[in-house]
């Protein structure tokens, strides 16, 4: 019966679970991006492009970094926790909202961020799609 259970629940997350895209500036030249990279960027480990983030109990934070990154986001807090205590790593701006992210993105040629892909217009570039 348990089994039912946790099957059935999983099928109702998949559902609910959208679309996100990796976004940048339109005026950054990036035009694609493989989600390897995007792992990079999002756990700290390239200064390329400057991270932002959604508020740790975002389920779009949650999905993005366990399909980018394979991690949990309790993971990726203590990851970037140890970069900013090493001094090797300013921790991503955490904004509460898409729209935020997209303001933020859209503002900064060097940011980088990820959102719904319901919430995509042309104030930002969309250059990796997460299924």
């Amino acid at each position: 019966m348990a089994y039912a259970t946790v099957v059935a629940a999983c099928q109702i997350a998949a559902v609910h679970a959208e679309e996100i895209v990796v976004i940048v500036s339109p005026q950054n030249p990036a035009t694609r991006m493989f989600t390897e990279q995007a792992s990079q960027f999002f756990l700290g480990k390239s200064p390329m492009f400057t991270p932002v983030d959604m508020p740790e109990s975002s389920p779009v934070r949650a999905q993005f970094y366990q399909k980018v990154t394979g991690k949990d986001v309790s993971e990726v807090a203590a990851i970037w926790a140890r970069l900013v205590f090493t001094g090797r790593a300013a921790a991503p701006v955490v904004y509460r909202s898409s729209a935020e992210v997209k303001k933020a993105v859209a503002a900064n040629p060097r940011a980088i961020g990820y959102i719904e892909k319901s919430a995509l217009d042309d104030t930002v570039k969309a250059i990796l799609a997460i299924p």
